[in-house]
């Protein structure tokens, strides 16, 4: 921890922007002004690290994917190695409106990629015209530069990460219409509401932003490797109850039945017991006292 909190201080994650132009709902995470500079308390830059490190860590081991948004140039390079590490989905070019809300479209444009990379590799494309082979390998690297971060997103992220609130807000608006949890790093000049879980911290500094992405990804391996713990338990567990076991004491307990199973079950137990006759057959007169 306290090695930590000396690489964001060396960083400068604590330099906030000038006093003049400044959120006042990010009062909370100032700790001081100096030279008309908002200086941002580290402590609760921390707090929000370990918070966002924490639920990261919990999504990912349920299965879900985060993605990671940063379009500022301070913020590409980092986010583009750290997301291709850990196989997470990311944008970094301009955010295509309707990336989340309108994710059909988004993945039939990838389908058009793939045939468009597969016409290159193959060598049909050169059966075009040069004007029409010209034209779909302009749309290939047009489709490849804004949408390759998110060919491995199959489905909506279970969270999204973003650098600059205000940079990224068409992305945080349609996150907060989708319910998707939104983990951003915020500078004074931002707004907090639009993050469920704020890392308040300078959104300039090349250093600071690869820190904090550095350690989403961390929460995001720590995730990935309880996935295939959890995976793995489930599946001896399973391969137990295959195998079976000679001993009924130490058998395992049998299946268990659907409740639409179990409410026939008992529904034939009670004809039993009631002397009803089985289905197809006539039942019994009843005998007059």
């Amino acid at each position: 921890m306290t090695s930590l909190a000396k690489e964001l201080v060396e960083s400068g994650i604590h330099f906030g922007q000038r006093r003049s132009n400044w959120n006042p709902r990010m009062a909370p995470y100032i700790h001081t002004t100096r030279n008309q500079v908002h200086v941002i308390d580290v402590r609760e830059t921390i707090k929000g690290l370990l918070l966002a490190k924490r639920f990261i860590q919990k999504m990912v081991a349920e299965g879900k994917d985060v993605c990671f948004v940063g379009t500022k140039r301070q913020a590409r390079g980092c986010i583009e190695a750290r997301c291709a590490e850990v196989k997470m989905p990311y944008v970094t070019e301009r955010w295509l409106g309707g990336t989340l809300t309108n994710f059909r479209t988004i993945r039939e444009r990838l389908r058009r990629l793939e045939e468009l990379e597969s016409l290159q590799q193959s060598g049909e494309i050169r059966n075009y015209s040069k004007k029409m082979e010209s034209q779909l390998t302009r749309e290939q690297k047009k489709i490849f530069r804004n949408l390759n971060g998110v060919r491995s997103m199959t489905k909506l992220p279970g969270a999204l990460v973003a650098v600059d609130v205000n940079r990224e807000l068409n992305a945080l608006r349609e996150a907060k219409n989708l319910g998707i949890p939104t983990i951003c790093l915020i500078d004074t000049d931002g707004d907090p509401e639009f993050a469920d879980i704020p890392i308040p911290g300078n959104d300039d500094s090349m250093r600071a932003i690869d820190i904090v992405i550095r350690e989403l990804c961390d929460a995001v391996t720590q995730g990935r490797s309880q996935r295939a713990e959890h995976a793995a338990t489930s599946g001896d567990r399973d391969g137990g109850e295959v195998l079976g076991d000679a001993n009924p004491d130490t058998a395992p307990a049998a299946r268990r039945r659907s409740s639409r199973s179990q409410f026939r079950a008992r529904g034939r137990a009670d004809e039993a017991d009631a002397g009803a006759a089985p289905r197809g057959e006539a039942a019994a007169p009843i005998e007059n006292a």
